[in-house]
């Protein structure tokens, strides 16, 4: 074989019987090899399990999502390149033009403008109520047959804490799918509900570091492969390079979740003694209304601290400016402190009464905690307090 045929066809190695790589390799291969013709035909039409192409399978994305399947507790799951994409993932799979979605008004934004703006263009309609509003929940349900009900639990950014298993009961009752998108609560948060699809963006915590984006779609295998054959038209396949970030971020994902939960508990109850600060949005804090349910539900109170100051917003606009260790960008669930300021955040798509029932104010900062020291972050805090709030300045 001369040298530039060998380099396109280069020896292989084989693990000997019983030898394995302790870290999973990368398959990053678009397509795979298939014995003979019969084996690919079989392969491609589905009647025998295997790998021909990476947007409709990859070995190192069906690790991860055998593994996310697991910790949520369920049979099946499909990754994607990003967490929104899960989201318009699953909604497009189980929706048709007529179908109706009741969501909530607290719900993530660009999940409101899949709802309103894309979907929305397709024939699909969609009612916000409010998020502790069961009573309004279940009007909706009953006034419009309904096909998907979608909520959040933490909600983001107020942190708003849903009854799971009244909106799961309801839901049922009037035939309805129940979807959660359970990013802030964490990946093995809520198995204990039977909610028929979960969502999870693993940009955040199941990755952790910063460095890579992904979504992940769990549910029953039957919903699961009614999902991949959307998938396999749209193609919002993740990378097999990414899914390896991924599962490398996991690995350490329950000891990073601690600490970043601790930190938040500590800074969340220093921060609500604070004489600069109105309010504290944190469910594990006794003065959440919803800290008894969050109790029961959740495995954790997770690692966001959403804060009210009081003042301005040019104040939260000095408060952001002043601190060093938090840095103002999107995204939650890094190893370092971030912050999101009132600028960044305000409600978009919403009436002014929805707004009111969002709970965002002008002056409300997302505080996403990181693993640095507790401590070191407080005075961190401190510092741009007391410079947001010095006279002449």
């Amino acid at each position: 074989m001369k040298p530039r045929t060998r380099v396109n066809h280069p020896p292989q190695t084989v693990f000997p019987a019983g030898r394995r790589a302790l870290v999973s390799p990368i398959y990053q291969s678009v397509k795979f090899e298939l014995e003979d013709l019969a084996a690919t035909e079989r392969v491609w039409s589905g009647r025998e399990p295997g790998f021909h192409y990476s947007r409709v399978g990859n070995p190192t994305v069906s690790e991860l999502e055998e593994l996310l399947a697991e910790l949520q507790g369920r049979e099946a799951c499909i990754a994607t390149g990003s967490g929104i994409a899960a989201v318009a993932l699953a909604l497009i799979a189980f929706l048709s033009a007529g179908d109706h979605v009741v969501g909530f008004i607290e719900t993530y934004g660009p999940t409101r403008a899949l709802l309103s703006k894309t979907l929305g263009r397709f024939g699909v309609t969609h009612e916000l109520v409010s998020l502790h509003d069961i009573a309004a929940v279940e009007h909706a349900l009953s006034r419009v047959k309904t096909r998907v009900v979608w909520f959040e639990s933490p909600t983001n950014p107020m942190l708003k804490i849903a009854d799971v298993e009244a909106i799961c009961r309801l839901s049922h009752d009037h035939g309805a799918l129940v979807m959660l998108d359970n990013t802030l609560a964490g990946l093995e948060a809520h198995a204990q509900f039977p909610i028929d699809v979960y969502v999870h963006s693993l940009t955040k915590s199941a990755n952790g570091h910063g460095d890579v984006m992904g979504g992940a779609i769990i549910a029953s295998q039957q919903l699961i492969d009614q999902v991949r054959m959307q998938a396999n038209v749209f193609g919002p396949a993740l990378d097999p390079h990414a899914a390896f970030l991924i599962l490398r971020g996991l690995r350490t994902y329950h000891i990073r979740r601690a600490a970043q939960c601790a930190s938040a508990q500590k800074i969340a109850e220093w921060l609500a003694l604070h004489p600069r600060v109105a309010r504290v949005h944190y469910p594990g804090l006794e003065s959440h209304p919803s800290h008894q349910l969050a109790r029961e539900q959740m495995t954790d109170f997770g690692s966001v601290v959403t804060v009210d100051l009081k003042g301005d917003p040019e104040h939260s606009r000095r408060f952001a400016d002043g601190l060093t260790l938090f840095s103002s960008v999107a995204s939650l669930g890094s190893t370092e402190s971030l912050i999101v300021p009132p600028q960044l955040q305000q409600p978009q798509g919403l009436t002014k009464d929805q707004v009111l029932l969002s709970s965002v104010l002008p002056t409300t900062s997302r505080l996403s905690i990181g693993l640095e020291d507790p401590d070191d972050l407080i005075a961190d805090l401190e510092t741009a307090l007391t410079s947001a709030f010095a006279p002449n300045e």
